[in-house]
């Protein structure tokens, strides 16, 4: 489970939310951009074994500009170094590809790495969720070369932890679907929202997914139990509008359990890509 926003800290429930789904997963995450960091210290100081995930656009600089925060960078980084003093093992950082940010990747990837810390990362989507059809990117010749960097770095990643190499591994097949949704191409792996997945909102409704043009309605909580919303003629009809859906989105929150569902494809991909690297090859896309 991932608790996104906005802003979660923002929540004066938070704990109360974290309290109640703690119960639930065995895995739960929080995304915050860091800003309340003694928030997110107090939360895992009670919740020691939870995911958190601070997202930054870049660098400082270009961090505050793009995010509008002052020091925001500051806080982001303040906060995984108190979390990461705690012991608490599966932190990091979480950045948002764009044409005005792509040229800090490599240094977030690098300041990651050295932290040994995670980066998930993602490209910029049009969707009802972020109130925005209009996202573009026009320097997409540079964005696709920084991008294919990062994904050669990811393969040959420097981290000391066999774990964490391995997961740079197939973040680098994450990010070749990344790449596709730049490049206008059909996903690598078809989308399983609605099925493998689901979308809660504030309000209580289940959702297909956050990545729709307009919100993809399962049900409502707040009138049905989540068993009779699953089992619904209403979540069918959804189900087959994401089976002809054409909107190609590769976001993490579909294109992990896409992947766990034929896991397969990014391993044969992965392994070949690493032959090709080691007889000096760029790699396949």
């Amino acid at each position: 489970m991932n608790i996104t926003g906005g802003e979660p800290m923002l929540r004066k429930d938070i704990r109360d939310i974290v309290r109640i789904l703690d119960t639930k997963t065995n895995r739960l995450e929080i995304s915050s951009n860091g800003r309340f960091d003694d928030k997110l210290v107090a939360i895992a100081k009670e919740f020691p074994n939870i995911t958190i995930r601070v997202s930054i656009e870049g660098l400082p600089a270009l961090n505050d500009e793009v995010r509008g925060i002052t020091n925001g960078f500051d806080h982001a980084l303040r906060a995984i170094l108190r979390l990461k003093e705690m012991g608490v093992s599966d932190i990091g950082f979480a950045m948002t590809i764009s044409g005005e940010n792509c040229r800090d990747l490599m240094d977030v990837y690098s300041l990651a790495s050295n932290l040994d810390v995670e980066l998930a990362n993602a490209v910029v989507h049009n969707s009802f969720y972020f109130h925005k059809e209009d996202n573009q990117i026009k320097n997409r010749d540079e964005v696709e070369q920084v991008m294919q960097n990062f994904m050669t770095a990811l393969l040959t990643s420097p981290r000391r932890r066999i774990k964490r190499r391995v997961k740079d591994w197939f973040r680098a097949y994450l990010n070749l679907g990344l790449l596709h949704h730049v490049q206008g191409k059909e996903r690598p792996i078809t989308c399983g929202a609605g099925t493998d997945t689901f979308f809660v909102d504030p309000y209580g409704k289940i959702l297909a997914c956050n990545g729709s043009k307009e919100p993809l309605i399962m049900g409502d909580l707040t009138t049905a139990s989540f068993e009779e919303i699953w089992h619904s003629k209403q979540a069918s009809k959804i189900r087959e509008e994401v089976a002809g859906c054409q909107r190609a989105c590769w976001m993490t929150g579909t294109a992990v359990p896409a992947m766990r569902r034929r896991p397969w494809e990014p391993i044969k991909w992965v392994l070949g890509n690493k032959i090709r690297i080691i007889q000096g090859k760029p790699i396949s896309l």
